[in-house]
C-alpha cells in the first residue's frame, strides 16, 4: 500500500506540509497518490539513525548481510503485480520492461548476497613480520577493505528499479556494510515506496539495525543538497544528468570533510562504422541501429547518439537505410512530460545548427509524451567546429558524422568528452589497420564494443559501466557488477596487531576460509 510517507528507518513519517504527486505519461494525467517531501528534521533523523546503525552494521558478518540482501529480493518479488503496475503508471514503460528490470534488480541483489557470503571480496593481504631482519625489523602488516559509512543514493529517472531504491548502488553499499539513505526520484515515488517497504521488511526479518535503510521523498533539489552536505553522510551514488551530478559533486567537494560522489552521467556513445562493415552488411547494421536508437524510447545512458563513418557510397547507403528503418518504428512514450519537452527542445537545437541535413524525422501526429525520432547528418569539419552538435539528446535521436578520412575520424573521437561506451563496426583486418582509432576510443570510453550495439549492459564481474568525465565522476570504478562494491570501502591496515584481536578475515587460522594474498601468494590455507 502506498502511503506517500517517508521511511526513517522502520518508522514512517510525514512532518512536512510540502506535497506532490507523480505523473502517468501514458495517460497524460497525475497519479492519485500524494507524497510528503522530507522535512529538515526528518533528514536529520534519517542521517543520525544511519550513523548509529553503522556502528553495528559494519561488523555484521558476510553471511548475515547475505541473508539480508536475499530477503530484500524475496520481499520485492513478493510485491507482485502491485509493484509492476505502479512502475508502469509512473514511467509509461510497458510491462515487459518492468518485468525485465525487476529481474535484473533481483539478480543484482542476489549476486551481492553471494559475493559477501563467500567473503574474499575484501581483498585480505598479509605480509608477516621478520623481527630479526637487518638493518631494521619488518613489521607484521595485514590489510583489508572496510566500509566507509552511511551512503546517500539518488534514484534515477530512467530505471525505477535497477538504478533506484534497491538498485545497484543500494545493493552494493549494503553489501559493503554501509547503511543507505535513498533520495527517491520524484517521477516514481510510489514505486520507490513499495520497494522501500520490501527493504524494511527484509531488514526486520533478518535482524538488521534500525536505520540501515531509509527512503526520503522530494520533488525538488533541496532534500538532496542537504543530504550531501550533512557531515554524517560519507559517500553519494547518483545516476542522471551532467548538471545534476556535477552539482552534487561540487557540493560534496566544498564540505569541511569532502566526500566521494560516484555519479554516472551523460554519454553519446560514439559508434565508428568502418567501410568494410557498411560494404558487406549495410542494411543489417541500419536495422540494428534503428532498433538501438529507439530502444526504451532512446532513454538509455548507452543509446548510440553518434555514428561516425568515412564519406562515400557505403556510408551514404547506410545513412539512407537507417533513416528508412527508423521511420518504420512506431514512436513510444517517454518517462515524463518534462523529459519529453527537454528532448524536443534539444532535438531542435541540435538539428537547427548550420550545415545540418535531416535524414529522417517522424512528423506524424503522436499521443502526448510520445517521442518522434530523428536522424541528422553533418560533415566531420562541421562537427569539429560546433560543440552544440556534441550534446547528448536524451531520446530517440542520432547524428551521422561524415568524415573525409580516417585522420579526421580520429580527430573527432579525440575531441569528444568522456563516454560510457565506444563501438567499432568492421572486419578484423580493417580494424587491425586502424589501431589509432582503437586507441583514441580507449582514451575516451569505459567499454569498447566490437560489431554490436551499445544498448544492453550485462550485469557481471567483467562489465565496466563508467568512463572518463562526464560519463562518470571517477572512471576507476564501475556502477554495474560486483566490483561496484569497491566504491563504498577503503583499505585499512593493522600493524603488529595481536592475532586474537584481528578480524576473522586476517587471523592466522583463516576461520572464514577466504582467499587471501599471503606474502605475495594467493592462498586459502592458514598461517
Amino acid at each position: 500500500m502506498i502511503t506517500g510517507k517517508n521511511y526513517i528507518g522502520t518508522r514512517q513519517s510525514s512532518k512536512s506540509g510540502i506535497t506532490y504527486k507523480t505523473f502517468n505519461p501514458e495517460l497524460n494525467t497525475e497519479n492519485p497518490w500524494v507524497f510528503h517531501e522530507a522535512s529538515s528534521d526528518e533528514i536529520e533523523e534519517a542521517v543520525q539513525l544511519a550513523s548509529q546503525a553503522f556502528e553495528g552494521y559494519r561488523n555484521i558478518s558476510g553471511k548475515k548481510k547475505s541473508e539480508f540482501l536475499n530477503a530484500i529480493a524475496d520481499e520485492m518479488e513478493a510485491l507482485g503485480d502491485e509493484l509492476l503496475e505502479t512502475y508502469m503508471q509512473e514511467s509509461g514503460l510497458p510491462r515487459g520492461r518492468a518485468e525485465g528490470e525487476r529481474g535484473r534488480t533481483l539478480f543484482q541483489l542476489r549476486s551481492f548476497a553471494e559475493l559477501v557470503a563467500e567473503g574474499s571480496w575484501i581483498e585480505a593481504s598479509i605480509d608477516t613480520g621478520i623481527p630479526d631482519r637487518k638493518p631494521a625489523p619488518k613489521p607484521d602488516l595485514r590489510k583489508m577493505l572496510i566500509p566507509i559509512g552511511p551512503v546517500v543514493v539518488f534514484g534515477s529517472s530512467n530505471f525505477p528499479f535497477a538504478y533506484s531504491t534497491a538498485g545497484g548502488d543500494t545493493a552494493s553499499a549494503l553489501a559493503a556494510g554501509c547503511p543507505v539513505i535513498v533520495k527517491s526520484h520524484p517521477m516514481h515515488s510510489g514505486t520507490g515506496e513499495l520497494v522501500a517497504s520490501a527493504v524494511i521488511k527484509a531488514a526486520q526479518k533478518t535482524g538488521m539495525p534500525d536505520g540501515v535503510f531509509s527512503n526520503l521523498n522530494s520533488s525538488g533539489v533541496e532534500v538532496g543538497a542537504k543530504l550531501v552536505q550533512h557531515p554524517g553522510v560519507k559517500a553519494v551514488g547518483f545516476t542522471g544528468s551532467i548538471k545534476g551530478g556535477r552539482a552534487l559533486f561540487d557540493l560534496a567537494a566544498k564540505r569541511e570533510e569532502p566526500i566521494p560522489v560516484f555519479a554516472e552521467m551523460g554519454s553519446v556513445n560514439p559508434v565508428v562504422a568502418l567501410p568494410s562493415a557498411l560494404k558487406e552488411k549495410s542494411d543489417f547494421w541500419a536495422q540494428q541501429y534503428a532498433g538501438s536508437i529507439t530502444l526504451g524510447t532512446g532513454q538509455f545512458c548507452t543509446s548510440p547518439g553518434l555514428i561516425i563513418g568515412i564519406k562515400g557510397n557505403n556510408l551514404t547507403e547506410f545513412t539512407q537505410a537507417l533513416g528508412e528503418k527508423i521511420m518504420a518504428i512506431d514512436p513510444s512514450c517517454m518517462l515524463h512530460p518534462n523529459i519529453h519537452g527537454a528532448f524536443n527542445n534539444l532535438k531542435e537545437e541540435v538539428s537547427g545548427q548550420p550545415e545540418v541535413n535531416v535524414v529522417a524525422a517522424y512528423e506524424k501526429e503522436v499521443k502526448a509524451n510520445y517521442a518522434q525520432q530523428k536522424i541528422i547528418t553533418v560533415e566531420g569539419k562541421t562537427f569539429l567546429e560546433n560543440s552544440t552538435l556534441h550534446k547528448e539528446v536524451f531520446g530517440p535521436f542520432s547524428v551521422v558524422i561524415q568524415c573525409r578520412d580516417s585522420k579526421e575520424l580520429v580527430a573527432i573521437i579525440k575531441k569528444l568528452e568522456g563516454q560510457l561506451t565506444g563501438t567499432i563496426l568492421g572486419e578484423e583486418a580493417e580494424i587491425r589497420e586502424h589501431g589509432d582509432i582503437v586507441e583514441a576510443l580507449q582514451n575516451r570510453v569505459g567499454r569498447i564494443i566490437f560489431n554490436g550495439v551499445p544498448t544492453g549492459v550485462e550485469v557481471c564481474p567483467s562489465m565496466q559501466h563508467g568512463g572518463p568525465y562526464p560519463a562518470s565522476t571517477d572512471s576507476r570504478f564501475t556502477a554495474v557488477g560486483i566490483h561496484s562494491i569497491k566504491r563504498w570501502v577503503r583499505p585499512f591496515s593493522y600493524q603488529d596487531w595481536p592475532d586474537a584481536l584481528l578480524p576473522g578475515e586476517l587471523k592466522n587460522d583463516n576461520p572464514l576460509g577466504i582467499s587471501r594474498l599471503v606474502n605475495g601468494e594467493k592462498t586459502r590455507t592458514e598461517l
